[in-house]
């Protein structure tokens, strides 16, 4: 958690935050999906994360891309835009959020890196038909246009 984030949590507790964010949509060449599996056991998710404070979407989700699969990439387009109260999470801790997610479909400049965070546990492509359940509930349709 950023220290921005901390900040707010000591403010808050574990109420409620609307929080802007991002997540990447990256496939091979085959048009699997790559899937972050998460250190605290709470499943697969799209590489994502939330927006620092003075950081462009594009800048969030090449940089959440980094740190969560050691990728070097770069946005290609916007696939949408989610939220409401499909996308509200409570954490193992307590805390509550609501995301408000802009979905970009990246391309991997440059592998091979490792990640640099401890919230991942594994990385793997799936086809669409062998896809684990999602935290979120982004639309399928949007993530293998």
């Amino acid at each position: 958690m950023t220290s921005y984030l901390m900040e707010l949590r000591g403010l808050i507790g574990n109420r409620l935050l609307l929080l802007p964010s991002v997540a990447a949509v990256i496939h091979d060449h085959a048009g699997n999906l790559l899937l972050q599996e998460k250190a605290s056991g709470e499943g697969w998710s799209l590489p994502a994360g939330a927006i620092e404070p003075g950081e462009t979407p594009q800048e969030a989700v090449i940089r959440e891309v980094m740190e969560e699969t050691g990728f070097i990439a770069s946005s290609t387009s916007i696939l949408g835009v989610f939220g409401g109260r499909e996308f509200r999470y409570t954490y193992p801790n307590g805390h509550q959020v609501e995301y408000m997610v802009t979905l970009f479909k990246c391309q991997v400049l440059e592998g091979g890196g490792a990640w640099t965070d401890t919230e991942t546990k594994s990385l793997r492509y799936f086809a669409r038909d062998d896809m684990p359940s999602l935290a979120l509930p982004y639309p399928v349709q949007a993530l293998f246009a």
